[in-house]
């Protein structure tokens, strides 16, 4: 999809952080927008801010857990806008913790975000998507899809689902012949507000403190850096997006040292605790 000018994209966690940018850097380059969020006045703040860029945007309040209301929701804008060109899935929480410390409400709450939210919209977009004649879908995952690490079973289990989630559609669009391009990104840490807002919770405040701290004084990536690359990645169809040098590293690691990786992860943990 080289031109996204004239395409209707759904973006998903669109109230703040990277969905928002995406949203910013999407109105730029002229494309309609379907904004959603759990926080309906966020994503109605963001449909302003693009509506100022002379575009056509529409917000929506959408659980992406709740999957009778995901399914409705892409019903609602393929009939909205006629079409569905784009789905980027990029809701998202944050949960840290050892697997014997969050509770089993905590483990819900991340799965049925990170999950069944990124299952729920690809499964509830993609016939829209076939439908549109030239689609694309992007799941966000993280490097912490690319390996794991301590105090976060549960969230690198949940970007590890993402990435092989959408490797096997990526595959499952070709077999098929679709004109669907399919991306999963994987980027590094990143400058927001995730750790700091509802959108992420803890079961162990001395590491998520932190990791706040760390990201707070040494992380440069932005959300406008990642939207460049997702945006990037959707021009050129490219089925991995890596983005900031730890992403690299991390795959780079993974790839040398095989389940060696773990030792570095080990090592490179004890800065949080």
């Amino acid at each position: 999809m080289r031109n996204i000018e004239g395409k209707v994209v759904a973006v998903t966690g669109a109230g703040a952080g990277i969905g928002q940018a995406l949203a910013l850097q999407l109105a730029a380059q002229g494309a309609c927008l379907a904004l959603s969020d759990v926080n309906e006045d966020a994503a109605r703040h963001t449909v302003s801010l693009c509506q100022a860029q002379g575009v056509e945007a529409r917000g929506y309040r959408l659980d992406v857990a709740d999957r009778a209301a995901v399914l409705a929701h892409a019903a609602e804008v393929a009939d909205d806008f006629g079409r569905v060109n784009v789905l980027i899935n990029n809701a998202g929480v944050a949960l840290v913790g050892e697997l014997t410390e969050v509770s089993w409400e905590q483990l819900d709450w991340i799965m049925g975000i990170n999950v069944n939210g990124v299952l729920n919209g690809s499964k509830a977009f993609l016939p829209h998507l076939q439908a549109s004649g030239e689609g694309h879908l992007v799941n966000m995952s993280s490097m912490w899809g690319l390996v794991g690490a301590p105090t976060g079973s549960h969230y690198c289990g949940s970007k590890f689902f993402v990435r092989g989630f959408t490797d096997s559609l990526r595959q499952e669009m070709k077999r098929g012949r679709y004109r669907v391009g399919v991306t999963v990104v994987h980027p590094g840490y990143v400058k927001t507000d995730l750790m700091q807002s509802g959108k992420s919770t803890s079961a162990d405040s001395e590491v998520y403190n932190r990791t706040v701290d760390y990201v707070s004084k040494n992380v440069r990536l932005t959300a406008d850096d990642v939207a460049t690359k997702v945006i990037s990645g959707i021009r050129h169809n490219r089925a991995r997006v890596l983005i900031g040098p730890d992403a690299r590293v991390s795959d780079a690691v993974a790839r040398v040292a095989g389940s060696g990786y773990q030792h570095f992860t080990l090592l490179a943990a004890k800065k949080f605790g």
